[in-house]
């Protein structure tokens, strides 16, 4: 299979397209997913990713009144979505491998499943704290920190795994971080944040996605941070169209992203949802424009299971 970065330097300054998907609820057909996908394939994404969600607990009262708390995992399934992403598209798969809910044995058995498919990208995240916890918190015997992952990842590259004494077979992954231009929710300040991102980078990260922004600005100033700083890896940046007038409270909350101005008098003049989602495409577009003429070497659409919104901007822009 051909890694993201080798997709980049073959493209010779072309911007490629690319998505990230959702896996479904379990219980869910996987059909509708590859169905919403399918209409994107008219770009021709070199690669998909497919994000790794980690368990939540549900409480169930037991009959003697005591509550047990179990863990469940509600969207698993993305090795084999990669699987099936590979087999039906004929695109390389980018699975999302994550700190929080796994073990280091657990992410090495992963990992070496993902060797034997073939799949040589992986996008390496911390991942998000328990939801009835809020604050993150590694499972017993896991990483706390993505940088820690990404030396995991970078060892299994060397032949080197957790337990074994001698020398094993080399993987050869190619190693995705994330990179947040308007820092991370949890840090203090942008300095601190950007700390942390960097020990990513020196730990052994190949490329760059970005976290979604809608201000341009917020990723030019953020390349320019980190080419001063000597990061010299490709940054893809991460967008997401703006679907609902809740969005506008809902994003910045959640990841800590300025809403444009303008971007905002455009939303509040709107009467419905369906007015917002065209000011989000039309945003979008334009956004997506501003960026490649800035030369970035791929759009990536968090896409949420939804494809029409990313069509419409794609067959502008592409």
């Amino acid at each position: 299979m051909t890694k993201v970065t080798e997709y980049i330097s073959q493209a010779n300054g072309k911007t490629l397209f690319s998505i990230e998907i959702i896996p479904p609820l379990k219980g869910q057909n996987i059909n509708q997913l590859l169905d919403s996908v399918e209409p994107l394939m008219e770009f021709k994404p070199p690669f998909v990713d497919v994000t790794y969600h980690r368990e939540e607990v549900i409480e169930k009262q037991l009959e003697n009144g005591l509550i047990r708390r179990i863990p469940v995992r509600k969207r698993p399934g993305t090795v084999g979505i990669c699987a099936r992403l590979m087999e039906r598209f004929k695109v390389d798969a980018v699975p999302h491998i994550i700190c929080g809910g796994f073990t280091k044995e657990e992410t090495e058995d992963m990992l070496i499943d993902l060797h034997y498919l073939g799949i040589d990208n992986v996008l390496v995240l911390r991942g998000d704290p328990e939801k009835s916890v809020g604050v993150f918190k590694p499972k017993e015997g896991g990483h706390c920190y993505a940088s820690q992952l990404i030396e995991q990842v970078v060892n299994m590259n060397k032949g080197i795994l957790l337990h074994e004494e001698t020398q094993g077979y080399p993987t050869d992954f190619c190693i995705g971080t994330a990179g947040y231009p308007e820092k991370h929710l949890e840090a203090p300040d942008f300095d601190t944040d950007f700390n942390y991102f960097k020990a990513k980078i020196d730990a052994g990260a190949d490329y760059i996605v970005t976290q979604m922004f809608f201000d341009n600005q917020k990723y030019f100033q953020f390349v320019e941070r980190c080419r001063a700083e000597g990061i010299t890896v490709p940054i893809i940046p991460g967008l997401k169209p703006l679907s609902t007038k809740k969005q506008l409270t809902v994003l910045p909350k959640i990841f800590h992203l300025d809403m444009p101005e303008e971007l905002v008098k455009e939303v509040e003049k709107c009467e419905t949802d369906t007015e917002v989602r065209q000011v989000g495409i039309e945003w979008g577009i334009q956004q997506s424009k501003e960026l490649m003429a800035y030369g970035v070497p791929v759009l990536h659409f968090y896409t949420m299971g939804k494809s029409d919104n990313v069509m419409k901007i794609a067959r502008e822009v592409f």
